[in-house]
């Protein structure tokens, strides 16, 4: 494959805003139009589920989604432009990467981990509310990316993590079953990457403060004029930086007009006159693309006909794909397995381990031995089997601890000697091998 593959997609759950546009769409069209490009985009209706339950909204967010990026000027005769639900392959992909994605990695994810905090400050079981949906989330995000082997996902800076993690469950099945999957890199707009809302905070449907993409002219200038400033008068320099206003003019000015705006603001604009130049900087961009999209809208055959025509493309790429990766993981025929194939039973590989016991002194241990039972570590006795586990799981996570001569310490406080004739290299490769 001599092309560069760029994928990007929207979750289907909400009307498109001006921080979805300048963050994903924008850059991602741009990023389909030079050669040696191939451009993968999708509706992620299936995302849209972990977020809603109301069907009427996924359906009315997908027409609107998908009635927004052709009005930007998506070219469908140049890319993939599908919907998520279109293609099968994907629920089954996700599947296949479950069974080698570690629940400690998905532990990490900050969608989840926002949700225990906040379940954990409120005094409530940790895991209250949390559907497999939203656990799950960033390896259904990796079957949609690694699917179509694309090299670059153009993603918002807080979606940094999901791309790290696509790679890290490609990095592991490829480990595993050969090289199949191409390893993504994540491609952020440092100037545009995330755009404040009406009160400042990050734009989001979550906080209520979106712009809508196509807002009639009168509503986008209210909902500009509405926005947060502080007590500075006419008169007094304002700091460009920590402008909500400056950050959205910035986002769709040229390079000119943002050195301009930002030499106003030392000078002191009043903040009527920075909404007013916004208003008509932002409607100027915005115009002739929100005319394309109320065409499109009023006709939803015409956007679904593209969906299924890129469904088709897709799966052309999708479906040959899946029966290798099958093939790879075992999923295969028994037409074509031959004698010789069944009567060969590989012998499994045994793992590092370690043990946990209670010693006549009331003192709790464990022992760290290699794949054939030879001894590498003794821990140091604990008070209680709680702290014992503590240090045996801080160990098989990767916490980082010091040798002092024969003995390792974690945290200040030794927690195991070194076996005779065991050395420092051999533990961390254990250790490794049993994290892998």
């Amino acid at each position: 494959m001599s092309s560069r593959r760029v994928l990007t997609g929207i979750t289907t759950s909400g009307t498109p805003h001006l921080g979805n546009y300048a963050g994903a769409i924008r850059p991602a069209i741009d990023a389909s139009r030079p050669a040696g490009v191939e451009s993968f985009y999708f509706l992620a209706d299936y995302h849209a589920l972990i977020k809603t339950a109301d069907p009427a909204r996924v359906q009315r967010s997908t027409l609107e989604i998908a009635a927004s990026w052709l009005a930007a000027g998506l070219d469908t005769d140049r890319v993939w432009f599908y919907r998520q639900s279109d293609i099968p392959e994907i629920p089954e992909l996700t599947w296949l990467l479950t069974c080698v994605a570690g629940k400690g990695l998905l532990n990490r994810a900050h969608a989840y981990k926002a949700a225990v905090d906040r379940n954990l400050a409120e005094g409530v079981d940790p895991d209250a509310g949390v559907n497999m949906g939203l656990f799950m989330y960033p390896v259904l995000m990796a079957a949609d990316i690694l699917m179509f082997k694309a090299h670059s996902v153009p993603v918002g800076r807080d979606q940094i993590q999901h791309i790290e993690m696509a790679r890290d469950i490609a990095a592991r099945f490829n480990h595993l079953y050969g090289e199949h999957f191409v390893l993504p890199e994540a491609a952020v707009d440092e100037s545009v990457a995330t755009l404040p809302g009406l009160d400042g905070r990050k734009m989001s449907k979550s906080y209520d403060n979106t712009i809508p993409l196509f807002a009639p002219r009168a509503e986008l200038k209210k909902l500009i004029f509405s926005i947060v400033t502080d007590s500075r008068e006419p008169g007094e320099p304002k700091d460009a930086e920590g402008s909500a206003l400056f950050q959205l003019y910035q986002a769709f000015a040229t390079p000119q007009e943002t050195r301009a705006m930002r030499a106003a603001f030392e000078e002191g604009i009043a903040w009527g006159e920075a909404k007013q130049a916004l208003f008509e900087r932002i409607d100027r961009a915005i115009a002739p693309m929100r005319e394309r999209y109320l065409e499109l809208i009023a006709e939803p055959a015409r956007i679904e006909d593209r969906l299924r025509e890129g469904a088709l493309k897709a799966r052309a790429i999708a479906t040959p794909f899946l029966a290798e990766l099958r093939h790879a993981v075992g999923l295969r025929g028994l037409a074509s397995a031959t004698a010789a194939q069944v009567a060969e039973r590989p012998k499994a590989a045994v793992l590092p381990q370690f043990k946990q016991y209670r010693e006549a002194d009331g003192r709790f241990y464990f022992k760290f031995v290699d794949g054939e039972g030879r001894l590498l570590l003794q821990g140091a006795g604990f008070d209680s089997p709680r702290d014992a586990g503590r240090c045996v799981a801080g160990l098989k996570q990767g916490a980082p601890f010091v040798a002092l001569g024969d003995e390792l310490a974690m945290e200040g406080r030794a927690v195991a000697t070194l076996a005779a004739g065991a050395t420092l290299e051999e533990v961390r490769a254990a250790l490794a091998a049993l994290a892998a």
